[in-house]
């Protein structure tokens, strides 16, 4: 292994074409969603300043999540999963479409906006799970974690120029722009897929039928909850998302602190992620750490211990920096939890798995946020964050002590 390999593996970029290109669809896909969240929080501030209602945000996308991802997981165990993944992408493209169309005729209902907003995301989740299983259908099991530290640095870096362009976009073009933006990259991110070879799940008992669907769907939660290191990461993650979620906040706080520019906004979410690419562009020593779980719980703790920082500080910079810590904390947490996930579930079980994953991962924020919008309604959106990093800090510690399988499993042990 190289030198630069040991500070970011970059093997599943150099040795696979089929990784490369997947690579590059789901840097396209991630940019578009950073675009689409601080348009979507522009729009629904601009149509109600009203925290609650910019929480509800969260709500339009966790409930679509929640329903459509643990459908897809079971569609991506008994179906092509290239395919599923293809379909549903550009069943994404066309609604981002229609947001920009009812940005650019003026419909001022905010109520549209959401249900468009929640149409999306169904769509992206009904394929999320079928996407999150190509990794290991790629790559030689000892590339799985470098490969997922990848895709976790092309995340942060779409999501550290996504929102801070948005929001210069927005500020010069407008809220039609910045959808229009978003409908174009939804678009590209078919290309990382459309040449993978099929991708049939490694399982030769697919059921049929609506109660074989269902039987499938709980045997993956029941693989996950039975699992006691997988039980406790899905713990952590919860805690994580549902506790110290801040992005509701940011309309909120960027009104009260910096006079309500969309610049700023944008700079909130792009100094997480410049967290995360830090994070990320040094991760060599986390995909080759043998405990993932125990570095979990760590990163999970600063991820709380930043946010709490942030609603108590005052001024851009230490703002920015609160963040930017919570953001490399996030990075290592994501990639931890990832390889966990990956590398103790058999293929036949992955897409149920990695959907129930996803779920936690992906409509926990957004639940999180709708409950940080609503907490901010009553006190403010600085104690707001500050009491959901701390309450984030003390659960974690909690599981963490509490879980001893996740603190030991290892890269070797397989469920």
């Amino acid at each position: 292994m190289s030198a630069v390999d040991r500070v970011l593996d970059t093997r599943p970029l150099r040795g696979h074409a089929g990784f490369r290109r997947l690579w590059i669809g789901s840097t396209a896909s991630a940019f578009s969603g950073q675009v689409a969240v601080v348009a979507v929080l522009a729009q629904v501030w601009e149509l109600t300043a009203s925290p609650a209602l910019v929480g509800v945000v969260g709500l339009a996308t966790g409930v679509p999540i929640a329903v459509f991802a643990t459908l897809g997981g079971t569609l991506a165990d008994a179906l092509d999963r290239r395919r599923l993944v293809l379909l549903t992408s550009a069943a994404a493209a066309v609604v981002a479409g229609l947001l920009a169309l009812q940005a650019a005729v003026g419909v001022r209902s905010w109520a549209l906006v959401l249900a468009l907003v929640a149409a999306q995301t169904g769509c992206t989740a009904l394929g999320s799970s079928a996407r999150r299983t190509f990794v290991p259908r790629l790559l030689p099991r000892d590339q799985v974690a470098p490969a997922l530290a990848l895709n976790h640095v092309s995340f942060q870096g779409a999501m550290l120029v996504g929102p801070a362009l948005a929001g210069v976009v927005i500020a010069g073009w407008g809220t039609t722009a910045a959808y229009a933006l978003d409908a174009a990259a939804t678009a590209l991110s078919l290309y990382g897929v459309a040449r993978l070879p099929a991708m049939r799940p490694d399982r030769a008992d697919v059921r049929r039928g609506l109660a074989a669907g269902v039987r499938d769907t709980v045997e993956g939660w029941e693989i996950l909850l039975r699992t006691p290191a997988l039980r406790a990461a899905l713990a952590v993650d919860l805690t994580q998302t549902l506790l110290a979620m801040p992005v509701a906040l940011f309309p909120a706080l960027n009104a009260e602190r910096f006079g309500d520019d969309p610049r700023t906004l944008g700079l909130f979410l792009s100094a997480i992620a410049a967290g995360g690419i830090g994070a990320g562009l040094l991760s060599g020593p986390v995909t080759r750490a043998r405990r993932p779980g125990l570095v979990m719980v760590w990163a999970a703790g600063t991820w709380g211990v930043g946010l709490a920082v942030f609603g108590l500080v005052d001024g851009l910079v230490a703002g920015l920096a609160c963040l930017a810590v919570a953001g490399a904390a996030d990075t290592v947490s994501v990639i931890s939890r990832g390889t966990l996930v990956q590398l103790a579930t058999p293929d036949s079980h992955l897409g149920r798995v990695s959907a129930a994953e996803y779920v936690v991962g992906a409509a926990g924020p957004g639940i999180g946020n709708a409950r940080a919008g609503l907490v901010a309604g009553l006190v403010g959106p600085g104690p707001a964050a500050a009491t959901g990093g701390a309450a984030c800090v003390v659960c974690v510690a909690a599981i963490g002590a509490l879980g001893r399988e996740l603190r030991r499993w290892t890269v070797d042990d397989r469920g």
